[in-house]
């Protein structure tokens, strides 16, 4: 339960250069997600709100650059291009609360197609120093070792400032809803596997965890 967050490895390189070679031209125009390094590399302002639909309701989030710069710009990416909500892939590409572990973590990231999660899983960025602490309502990436931050995020549930030595660096914090994180279902803890989430996408999840909460929707403020 106290365990590192941690990010599940899995050889995504064959299935990104597959795709890359199976496909067109990037299509930015309506599939932004598919190609994220032709498609998806705004700068992020300075600072930024936004508000995550989910399932349980909404939550409200400040972002701050400055705190970890190349996180953040990842982060807007995800964000504008609604990685998380399915807004532009469909619904079937909507992110599931998969690691649920009270008094520590919400964690979440990984895309509800295959396809997706295999195109910015090529595109690891580097790490951020840690400038602010892993407090109650921040939100830091998962990794899998120095370098590897893609898309999963985990918000803090409690005082975890431990993570801050290890390398989390936070870059948002909640303003409203924390009570909303909090009642997000936590009734299958870390049972969803990582690996099966990548390779099978919502589908795996929709099945074998059908209580799961879910973002449904992103507004930028």
């Amino acid at each position: 339960t106290w365990g590192e967050i941690k990010m599940s490895v899995i050889v995504f390189a064959v299935l990104a250069v597959a795709c890359a070679l199976a496909r067109a031209a990037p299509d930015c125009a309506h599939h932004p997600l598919l190609s994220p390094a032709d498609c998806c590399h705004d700068t992020a302002p300075e600072e930024f709100d936004f508000t995550w639909a989910t399932t349980k309701g909404d939550v409200t989030f400040h972002v701050v650059r400055k705190w970890a710069p190349l996180g953040v710009d990842r982060f807007y990416n995800l964000i504008k291009y609604h990685y998380f909500d399915g807004q532009t892939e469909g619904t079937d590409n909507q992110n599931g609360f998969f690691r649920v572990v009270p008094q520590f973590v919400v964690q979440f990231g990984i895309a509800g197609l295959p396809d997706v999660s295999a195109a910015w899983n090529a595109l690891p960025i580097k790490d951020d120093p840690v400038l602010i602490s892993n407090q109650p309502g921040t939100m830091a990436y998962a990794t899998a070792g120095p370098d590897t931050r893609t898309t999963q995020v985990f918000i803090n549930l409690i005082d975890n400032r431990r993570l801050d030595t290890m390398g989390f660096a936070p870059f948002a914090n909640i303003t409203s809803g924390f009570d909303v994180v909090l009642k997000i279902n936590s009734e299958y803890g870390q049972q969803p596997d990582q690996d099966s989430i990548y390779a099978y996408g919502d589908v795996y999840l929709r099945k074998n965890f059908p209580n799961l909460d879910y973002i449904t929707g992103t507004t930028l403020l």
